[in-house]
């Protein structure tokens, strides 16, 4: 329940930045990922994904997001579940 009333409290996200994503029309799975999916297949599928980011002109508002609600899963603005954690913890 705690967690629960902790976002509660995190200021309403502003969406308007994922219109002008480079994500935008793209396959989720291609940033989140399938169930069970082994270690070789998604170093693959998170490099892809990551080639998107690169290029993306809302790639650092995408990634403030991710880092700031937290999203746990995922490829977002160009970082992974591990590599957002580390961010989180140098910011």
């Amino acid at each position: 329940m705690a967690q629960v009333r902790r976002q509660a409290n995190l200021p309403r996200p502003s969406w308007g930045w994922q219109d002008a994503a480079a994500c935008r029309g793209e396959d989720l799975v291609l940033f989140f990922g399938p169930d069970g999916e082994r270690q070789p297949e998604r170093e693959i599928r998170e490099r892809k994904a990551k080639q998107i980011c690169m290029g993306c002109p809302v790639r650092s508002e995408c990634l403030d997001y991710a880092v700031s609600r937290p999203e746990k899963y995922g490829t977002w603005g160009g970082l992974n579940e591990d590599e957002r954690a580390s961010e989180r913890r140098r910011r």
